[in-house]
């Protein structure tokens, strides 16, 4: 059963497990397991709309609502930027500033167009661990992020700290495939460490704050606590 964080008459919000579509696509147009929305529906029993889409890799908050009138209401919250989305991220390297604002266009998909796109990112901690990612560093360095993307472009926060040269542990896509290859390696990961965090909106009913945590996932805490406590790690043999 999908985890819900929260639910009253008019909305639900779940944790939605990394590599859980949210809808019925092209490429899994026959797979119902592989989609939250139909898994949502026959949990309660009711139909349900999705409110906006996290990828297919990315954990974590996902918001639905149970009428489309709920649905309509709720069109506000994103056209007056009133929702906010909060990101935590495994990157490479050390993240050198405790907060950063990026101000930087991202090209549409399929076209050459450029759309503005700003992403608030600050440190969360960092992490050395003796354990070399290449013959030059004897050591590697991640940082845990926290992002807010102001914008809601495809790959926005993945693309932005690409830009960044932060790449995110587990990006195939706009990531660094060393690192990758490391931690399959190393921690056996084969997935994003991207996970959506927190969600807080008014809400369009009642105007009450609504706020929503998901936990991390046990393979994304595990690795924190590894990195947090190398002594957990198993280091090769000189």
């Amino acid at each position: 059963m999908l985890e819900i964080l929260f639910q009253d008459e008019h909305y639900i919000i779940i944790n939605k497990p990394a590599g859980m579509l949210v809808h019925r696509t092209k490429l899994a147009k026959h797979d119902v397991a592989e989609f939250a929305m139909q898994l949502l529906r026959d949990q309660l029993g009711q139909w349900v709309y999705p409110l906006h889409r996290i990828d297919r890799p990315t954990s974590g908050v996902l918001i639905f609502a149970k009428s489309s009138e709920a649905a309509s209401a709720f069109e506000t919250q994103f056209s007056e930027k009133k929702i906010k989305k909060y990101y935590l991220v495994l990157v490479r390297g050390f993240f050198t500033e405790e907060k950063v604002y990026l101000d930087y266009p991202l090209k549409k998909e399929e076209s050459q167009e450029m759309q503005e796109a700003q992403t608030t990112f600050w440190k969360m901690a960092h992490f050395e661990v003796p354990l070399p990612s290449s013959p030059k560093h004897p050591t590697s360095r991640y940082s845990l992020v926290k992002a807010f993307p102001h914008t809601g472009r495809t790959h926005q926060i993945r693309r932005h700290l690409g830009h960044l040269r932060n790449y995110i542990v587990g990006d195939t896509s706009h990531g660094d495939n060393k690192q990758n290859k490391f931690f399959r390696s190393q921690f056996d990961l084969h997935k994003l460490m991207l996970h959506a965090w927190q969600v807080e909106f008014s809400h369009p009913f009642t105007e009450e704050l609504i706020k929503a945590e998901a936990p991390l996932p046990e393979y994304f805490a595990d690795i924190l606590e590894k990195l947090r406590n190398p002594e957990l790690l198993e280091l090769p043999c000189d």
